[in-house]
């Protein structure tokens, strides 16, 4: 008979495609995991796992009872759920994926308060971008996601959280930081600092300003990175421009504040959005945090009316 311990350990194998490494996930030694893995494709008939390939691949029809794997152990999973909300004890880990031009601005806001709701709950952050967080939602390494938003991913649930507008930051001695106007046409210039291809940001940007070809010879150097707080920090000193997001400035002093500016004729915004699979569907703790996040961002960025939406895919 299938058990759930053998489905587990498929699914290990599956997602990190070396049988060692699945085997210190699910806290057994290497020979246990193998040897349950080895007794499921007897029982079964079939082989799942081709061996013979580094890292390890599942066969044709192993793709398919992993598949159907991942499915059952989802059912198990929110049968305990549904135990554990029907009992508010809202315990465990919390695994959050959070893209990088989001995350030093938000999570000061939100992760202490949502530690004070939830005490017994452990929250664990990493920073990646946004192809990641999909893949790790989709393989169960991650339970939600902050990014940006629309993804037009028909596995993924986006429940928008606030749209803050993008706005220019440009270098002290710049033109922008004194003209009196500024239009979408008027930024699509060699002078503009981008972050580095992967990053929703970047192509929004590109997106918005109908930037063709970037060319960065007008620039001192190429910057690849995805940092917004550096990319300023090299503006201030280099000279140029940027786009930013409205949370980065919301603690700027008054001297940093003059550098940003907004648009005259478009108020472009971004919708960040908390994002996971159906595994987590309506539990309380994703309601919390998306409650927690709209608690503490400034009010006006709740309303999606006051600007249009710029997608990046």
């Amino acid at each position: 008979m299938t058990t759930l311990i053998q489905l587990e350990y498929i699914v290990a194998v599956d997602t990190y495609r070396h049988f060692a490494m699945a085997a210190d996930k699910c806290f057994v030694t290497q020979p246990t995991l193998s040897m349950q893995i080895k007794k499921l494709e007897e029982q079964l008939g079939l082989i799942i796992f081709d061996r013979s390939k580094q890292p390890v691949v599942p066969t044709m029809l192993g793709e398919k009872v992993i598949k159907q794997a991942r499915i059952v152990l989802l059912e198990n999973f929110r049968i305990h759920q549904l135990i554990k909300e029907e009992k508010e004890d809202i315990s465990g880990e919390i695994r959050i994926g959070i893209i990088p031009t989001i995350s030093p601005y938000l999570l000061p806001l939100f992760t202490g308060l949502l530690k004070v709701k939830f005490p017994k709950v452990k929250i664990k952050v990493e920073e990646l971008i946004t192809e990641s967080i999909e893949e790790q939602l989709k393989k169960d390494l991650l339970d939600v996601g902050i990014l940006v938003t629309p993804l037009n991913n028909t596995g993924i649930i986006e429940y928008p959280l606030y749209y803050e507008e993008m706005m220019v930051y440009s270098n002290q001695k710049h033109q922008f930081a004194v003209q009196p106007i500024i239009d979408i046409k008027d930024i699509a210039t060699p002078e503009i600092w981008l972050l580095s291809d992967g990053h929703c940001f970047r192509h929004q940007v590109i997106n918005l300003c109908n930037i063709q070809k970037f060319e960065s010879d007008a620039l001192p150097f190429e910057f690849e990175g995805g940092n917004l707080d550096t990319l300023m920090r090299i503006i201030d000193k280099e000279g140029g421009y940027t786009l930013i997001p409205e949370l980065s400035s919301l603690e700027f002093d008054s001297k940093r504040a003059k550098q940003v500016r907004k648009f005259h004729d478009i108020q472009p915004l971004r919708e960040v959005s908390l994002v996971y699979t159906r595994k987590l569907a309506k539990t309380k703790l994703i309601e919390s945090i998306a409650q927690t996040i709209q608690e503490t961002v400034p009010v006006h960025m709740l309303d999606k009316s006051r600007g249009t939406i710029v997608e990046w895919k």
